[in-house]
């Protein structure tokens, strides 16, 4: 069998990516450390994805199998790409909308939250509220988003908040999540455009990460990680019911 050259290309591409989030290890063992201490306090981890693609990263860590139960997803509708996408689009450029869904979520009730915040372009208006509003609340806030795209970004692209802030500036814990820009890398010939998106490849992966070094720290200090089996395995309802009854009233969408 031929091996597809374009096959290999990405996945090269893709692995490199990954090859350089990794080079962020010390930011996201500094980062994982602020998320244990919370949960050690038995305090949620609020996840939010500002915007279209990147509200699957708060998914990814929602339920999952191997995961942390005391994670609070933030899936609004507004942003989420189900009730339309160019709805998406209009809602994350939308300066204001960010509090009035932290305020719905009941995010930033007790002193030291923390949330991360997901957005590998990391310009957007909700991207930016979100991170004022955490530190207004008085939160620690967790950051993954691109670097270089945010600074090659126009200072006057639409996309932007009107501030001109960047997310990767208004966060305690950055963690670069590598994002090329334009998203894509792949070039097909005759084609004008790129294709093969990497972002969600990339703050899958980096927040993945995050969570892992949690985990490895909660043990470290005695601790039994509150994780998540696979419903799917035997013995997985069993195994998940305690930390069902435990969080089901606390997380919105984990019922």
């Amino acid at each position: 069998m031929t091996e597809n050259a374009e096959f290999r290309t990405y996945k090269n591409r893709i692995s490199g990516l990954m090859d350089e989030i990794l080079e962020g290890a010390d930011a996201i063992e500094a980062a994982a450390e602020a998320v244990a201490d919370a949960i050690r306090r038995d305090q949620l981890i609020h996840v939010i994805g500002p915007g279209g693609h990147s509200s699957m990263a708060a998914e990814e860590v929602l339920w999952r199998a191997g995961g942390l139960a005391p994670i609070n997803a933030i899936l609004d509708a507004g942003f989420n790409l189900i009730h339309g996408a160019k709805r998406s689009n209009i809602i994350e450029r939308t300066p204001g909308y960010a509090a009035k869904v932290l305020d719905s979520y009941r995010v930033g009730r007790t002193p030291g939250e923390i949330i991360v915040i997901v957005n590998a372009y990391g310009v957007n208006s909700m991207c930016i509220d979100v991170a004022l509003e955490a530190r207004a609340r008085g939160m620690a806030s967790i950051g993954i988003t691109s670097h270089s795209f945010a600074d090659s970004l126009p200072a006057d692209h639409p996309a932007r908040h009107p501030s001109g802030k960047v997310l990767y500036r208004e966060v305690d814990h950055f963690l670069d999540c590598r994002l090329p820009l334009g998203d894509a890398v792949m070039e097909i010939d005759g084609v004008a455009e790129k294709t093969g998106p990497t972002s969600t490849f990339c703050n899958a992966f980096t927040i993945n990460l995050l969570m892992i070094e949690t985990v490895k720290r909660l043990a470290a200090t005695g601790m039994t990680p509150p994780l998540w089996r696979s419903a799917n395995m035997p013995g997985g309802d069993e195994a998940n019911r305690a930390l069902e009854e435990k969080f089901i009233p606390r997380v919105r969408h984990l019922a």
